[in-house]
């Protein structure tokens, strides 16, 4: 049985316009401390990242930060975290990311947050990896996306046995007893040759 020991959280470098987006990263952070789960981040001191980061922290947690090096100044790394690993670039941040993580959160953020979690929900449709995935939509903050999932599904885009599989939470303090529960009840992957090859 699979047991969470680190989740990637992915965030916006800004705080955006609601303080409940804030909110539910500290509470997030706090609450991954307190069971003792890993945080892996972007490694930056700004904004919600910062936020998240800190909470972990303050709350007695470990974290991993992973930032590429031309971001070190715009997005100020957070000194304080246990471990930092700089980067040559933008792919190999986030390969780093989700080889450390067991699984991923969406915290609200922009095209940089929405693309590090559309690439999870592709990797993870073309069966290149079983790790839960879930979308905390912070007052409905991502609720277009699904909106757009959903007609992406309508017009075939998204068929029979190629289909997404996420998870969508608003309470921050309850996102590690669920993606617990998932991952406890995740079979081990098959090949992914195998797995595509039944699919298309």
């Amino acid at each position: 049985m699979a047991q969470l020991a680190s989740v990637c959280v992915y965030c916006g470098s800004g705080f955006g316009g609601d303080p409940a987006f804030a909110d539910a990263a500290r509470r997030l952070g706090t609450s991954l401390a307190r069971a003792g789960v890993k945080l892996v981040y972007g490694g930056g001191n700004v904004g919600l990242m910062g936020t998240v980061a800190s909470a972990t922290l303050e709350a007695g947690g470990y974290v991993t930060g992973i930032i590429p090096d031309f971001l070190k100044s715009r997005e100020r790394m957070l000194d304080a975290v246990q471990e930092t690993i700089v980067v040559s670039d933008m792919h190999t941040r986030k390969q780093l990311m989700f080889d450390r993580a067991d699984a991923f959160v969406a915290l609200p953020g922009g095209i940089g947050t929405l693309e590090e979690l559309v690439e999870q929900l592709t990797w993870a449709q073309l069966g290149q990896h079983r790790k839960p995935i879930m979308l905390l939509s912070v007052n409905g903050f991502w609720d277009p996306l699904i909106t757009l999932i959903d007609h992406m599904r309508a017009h075939g885009f998204i068929r029979e046995g190629l289909d997404l599989n996420y998870l969508v939470g608003q309470d921050p303090d309850r996102v590690v007893e669920t993606l617990s529960e998932v991952l406890a009840r995740s079979e081990p992957a098959p090949l992914a040759d195998e797995l595509i090859e039944k699919r298309f």
